[in-house]
Order: C-alpha cells, then structure tokens, then sequence
C-alpha cells in the first residue's frame, strides 16, 4: 500500500481525530483555559506515540511543548517541524454558526476554531509522515515535533526553551505550515513574513470622569485627543508621519515584483470579497505589495469614556488603544516602539499625560530562494496538489520564524494549506476538507523529496 493508498484508507479516521483534537478549548489568552491546554498537549503526545514517535510534555515557564521525534539515521537530514496547538479566544460567541469548540462540517468545511490556525495544519503533517511510517516502516529523514501552545500569545516562553534545548533540538531545516495559499486552486511557498511590534498607548486626563456641561470647554478631552494623536500618525498619502520609521526600510527587489507579478490578482474580486467599495494604502505601491513588503501601523482598538446604554454626558478620565506595527526585515521592534512612543509625546498638548506600554515583538524574516530546499518544497506541493506553487510573502507575522534563525541558524520553509479567508481569528474559522486532504499528502510527499536534499 502506498501512502496515498493509506490516506484515503484512513479519511474518515483522520477526520474524527481531528474532530478530538479540535475539541480542546485550548485558548492560551485565557488563565481560565489552563487545565485544557494541558489536556491537550497530553493527548497530542500520546497520537504522536501511537503513530510510533518518542514524544513527552515538557514545561515551559507558561504553557508546555509537546516535542516528539522520529530518528532513522544521523547522515539524513533532519526536519523540524513547528506548530501550537493554543488557538485565539472564540468571541463573539454570538456570531458562530455553530459552537467553536464542537467541529461540524458545512458545504466541504471544518467549522471550529483552531481548523486552519494551527490545529488542522498541523495535523495534516502528522497525519502525513503517519502514512509513510505505516506503508513503508520507517522515514527516509529524521524528524522532530516543536508544537507548543502559546503562540497566539507571542510565544513568550518558547524563545528560552529553544536556547535551553538547542541540542535537542538540532535539524538542518524548519518546516511551518502556519500560512496560507495563494487561492483556492494555487498552492504556494511563502518566502517572508513581516514582524511585528504591539503597544498600547493611554491618554489621562482629569482625575476622574467629570461633568461635561460643567467642565466642557474648560478642559482636554481625553478621548477627542487620542482620536487627533491617531489621525497625525499617518500622512495623506498614506505613508507612517513617524520620524525615520522607515529608515531600514528596503524597496522590493526586481526578483520580489516579477513573483509578484505572475500571480493572478484582481482588485476587484479582493474588494468583493471584503465588501468593501475602494482600497487604500500607501501610494507607490500594488496592494499585494503594501500587503506583504511594506511596513504598516494600525490601531486594533480604542476604548474610552461611557459606552452603555443611553446617554451619559461626561469628560472620560481617560482614554487608549492598542497599535500594532508590521515590520519589514532589518526593522527592529524596540526601536520602532521607541519612536513611536517619542511622536505621541511630540505632538501630544500638554494639557494630558501621555503613557505607552510597549508589548514586545518580532522582525520581519526573509527565507533564501536559491537554495535546494525550496525546490524540495515545492516539489512536494506539486506532488500533493497536483499543481505546482506559486511563490509569495505573507503579512502576517510568525514571531518563532526569527528565533529559529537567531538561536538554532536554521531557516524555515513556510508551507501553508489553508486560504486567506478561512476566518482566522475570526469567528466561523473553518478549514476546507479538500484542503486538509491535499495537505496530508503534501505532507506524505515531503519526507522524500527533502530526503533529496544534500
């Protein structure tokens, strides 16, 4: 039997263990969740033993890493594969369909959270190194799990247990499948990622709410001040107004804008699809561009004053938002932190006190395209989908991508099988059937082409 022979064998099996696995509430942002994420793990550990992996729990300073491995040889080459098994918090409950943690399938999809991120990615490559091992009795590489269950919280803890377990953890290549094809009928090999830097900045004002007939007028709205601070943070022609933000800022190589190029991208099906009536960005560059190479800043929320039902007719005490920042490569986080922390002191007035909580971040990464493993990669993806990959940048932001690089010196192949509008994050997260399956045989097929690799 072969291994393809194996996984429609198993379609079925496959599904309801992804269904379990999806079952888990394993949201990492909340203390409440603790004891699930645990259970998770645990039953993660335990398929990858079953499957005939070596695999254990092991704490981390938050929540614990699932590591497995499979060892054939020291002269083959060694894959390491990443995944979490912690997903986003559902809410709004309200506008799913169905339960989040309780999968149902609907017109060809998984609806669940955690289907596409990571759960169900992840899943497809254990379910695909599964039939290898079970059709042929062994790897023609070594492998090693990394899947830890903080990364929807920044990976805090996972950076110091990589410097830790650097030996262990030894391997000649990354591959994440934590991205997303092109569209629904062209596959791709993601080349980069932007970065990312999360703050979030408070406006204070009086003491305490106070009246605004009696103090209208008189006094700085906190609210109506952040809302000006935003509005200066970017120019009319959609650039950052902020002091030499983009002073490591690369322009997009020739190589960049013929891939580009290739993809078949129409405006009016991305607006279609957003419903949304016109786009906006950054002049000079295509949207794809803005999207993937170009650094932003974002206001993700912003909270103040009285909310409630009714009228309620006060001067808030004080107001704040969160902002986050795509970074491009060479951009360095803390540095972007700090500029903008100096902008909205400049040109705050004085009549609030302006705070910023800087909440940590990533750098952008960029992974080498004449090399042997892309091609090994791609080479999968054709054999698993039965088209060949386009080559495209995310984004979106895979902060361990960069630690793999800085700690390990490993580069990552990032691998996606799911689609842009999955609803990531978003309530009604879903991963195609279809996909899943076209993603367990790539899976099934990379063992032997990185095998090829030397």
């Amino acid at each position: 039997m072969t291994p393809f022979a194996y996984l429609k064998n198993t379609e079925k099996q496959r599904l309801e263990e992804l269904f379990t696995f999806l079952e888990f509430p394993s949201v990492s942002a909340k203390s409440e969740h603790k004891k699930d994420l645990n259970n998770c793990a645990k039953w993660l550990s335990a398929h990858l033993k079953k499957i005939g992996f070596t695999s254990k729990v092991m704490p981390t300073g938050g929540h614990p890493v699932v590591y497995a491995e499979y060892m054939v040889d020291k002269s083959k080459p060694t894959i390491l594969y990443y995944g979490h098994y912690d997903v986003q918090p559902p809410e709004p409950l309200d506008l799913w369909k169905s339960q989040p943690f309780k999968p149902e399938v609907r017109a060809g999809y998984i609806y669940a959270r955690g289907a596409t991120d990571d759960k169900g990615q992840t899943f497809c490559h254990i379910k695909g190194l599964e039939s290898v091992i079970k059709t042929t009795g062994t790897l023609p590489v070594n492998v090693k799990f990394l899947i830890e269950g903080e990364e929807e919280t920044h990976s805090e803890n996972l950076p110091k247990f990589i410097r830790k377990n650097k030996t262990m953890l030894k391997a000649d290549i990354v591959v994440v499948s934590d991205t997303a094809q092109f569209s629904r009928t062209i596959p791709a090999v993601t080349f980069g990622l932007r970065g990312i830097a999360s703050t979030e900045v408070f406006v204070y004002g009086p003491k305490r709410d106070v009246h605004s007939g009696s103090f209208g007028g008189a006094i700085a709205n906190p609210v109506n001040v952040l809302c000006s601070m935003v509005a200066q943070l970017h120019k009319s022609d959609g650039s950052i107004a902020i002091p030499g933000f983009y002073s490591k800022v690369k322009k997009p190589t020739a190589w960049e804008r013929k891939q580009f190029k290739k993809l078949p991208f129409k405006e009016s099906a991305y607006k279609k699809a957003l419903g949304i009536s016109a786009l906006h960005g950054e002049k000079g560059f295509t949207t794809l561009e803005r999207s993937w190479i170009r650094p932003t800043l974002d206001v993700n929320g912003i909270t103040g004053g009285y909310q409630g039902e009714g009228a309620k007719t006060i001067i808030p005490s004080y107001a704040s938002c969160k902002i986050t920042m795509r970074l491009v490569p060479d951009m360095d986080p803390k540095d972007i932190c700090n500029k903008l922390e100096k902008f909205l002191k400049k040109i705050a007035p004085k009549s609030v006190r302006i705070k910023v909580d800087k909440h940590g971040g990533a750098k952008g990464v960029n992974v080498p395209t004449d090399g042997p493993w892309l091609d090994a990669a791609a080479e999968a993806i054709k054999i698993g989908f039965g088209v060949g990959p386009v080559f495209m940048k995310e984004g979106g932001s895979i902060p361990i991508v960069g630690d793999f690089k800085e700690i390990l010196g490993l580069d990552t192949l990032l691998i996606g099988f799911g689609q842009n509008d999955d609803n990531i994050h978003s309530p009604n997260e879903r991963f195609r059937i279809r996909d899943f399956e076209r993603g367990c045989k790539t899976a099934a097929a990379l063992p032997d082409t990185l095998a090829k690799v030397k």
